[in-house]
């Protein structure tokens, strides 16, 4: 008898309930897309959130949750990773926790799906599709002639991540090359150290500068909202500080990854590699 995968929608987690719900919604949607179930869960801190702001559901994290469902017979997990690259809490930290939940609650197997965006495919090209979609949105929207774009992310320690925000914005900038002045990376922040200049230029230091200083487009390269891509989040105060330093900047942020249709279809494709291969 084949045995049954339970599948796990999993991204970083969040202390904002909008991130939560979000991740709830997409899974929803998802389930509808391929006529799977799909759970979601957060590695980390959502628990910490009250049920009262989620709609009294508490917010299911990895641990505890895969290990319930281990005592409960299921032996057979599926991870869909909601993260744009390989960031180190998918492939590292989570198979950590698997040995340790393993331990306590006993063997099961684990398959993790290929993360969004895949470098070593240069043709791999749909999130950015998205992101540029996105993008024309905003064009459009309030009525912009030639902006210039930055696609921002995060920042990250680990620089496989930062290689897939260049890998995005070399295909965005191929992309819209005849609807915006120029497209180039940044990063809403950074570890000190040179060791982690690879994030450079930060979003505070791009804004103003030349080809910058007039109409930006913020392509957010963040996939939920919450303290950082969310309204009055850490980046939306890195534009309004710069916009008082440059009297001439206006800044316009688009939506995020999963608030486009396309995203679920992107998520459908690796959730379907997953099941074919999946890997730890």
């Amino acid at each position: 008898m084949k045995r049954e995968t339970h599948i796990l929608l999993v991204d970083n987690g969040s202390y904002k309930p909008e991130a939560v719900l979000n991740l709830r919604n997409v899974a929803k949607k998802l389930s509808l897309k391929s006529s799977k179930v799909i759970n979601p869960v957060s590695l980390l801190h959502s628990n910490k959130i009250s049920d009262s702001k989620l709609n009294n559901i508490p917010a299911d994290v990895f641990e505890p949750y895969v290990s319930e469902k281990v005592k409960n017979g299921t032996n057979e997990f599926l991870i869909l990773p909601l993260f744009f690259g390989r960031s180190a809490a998918i492939y590292e930290y989570l198979p950590q926790r698997m040995e340790d939940i393993q331990q306590e609650c006993g063997q099961f197997d684990l398959k993790i799906a290929p993360p969004l965006v895949d470098l070593d495919d240069a043709n791999n090209d749909d999130v950015a599709q998205i992101l540029a979609d996105l993008v024309r949105e905003e064009i459009s929207y309030n009525k912009l002639d030639f902006p210039s774009v930055t696609l921002v992310d995060h920042g990250t320690p680990r620089i496989k991540v930062n290689e897939v925000r260049n890998f995005i914005a070399e295909q965005l900038a191929l992309i819209l090359k005849d609807e915006v002045q120029c497209v180039k990376p940044s990063s809403m922040e950074s570890r000190e150290g040179e060791e982690y200049s690879f994030n450079k230029p930060l979003l505070e230091d791009i804004l103003g500068s030349s080809e910058f200083e007039r109409d930006v487009i913020l392509s957010m390269l963040f996939i939920s909202p919450g303290r950082h891509a969310g309204k009055g989040g850490d980046i939306d105060k890195i534009c309004a500080e710069s916009r008082k330093k440059h009297s001439a900047l206006k800044t316009f942020m688009t939506g995020l990854f999963s608030e486009h249709e396309g995203s679920i279809d992107v998520l459908n494709k690796r959730l379907n590699q997953g099941l074919e291969t999946g890997f730890i």
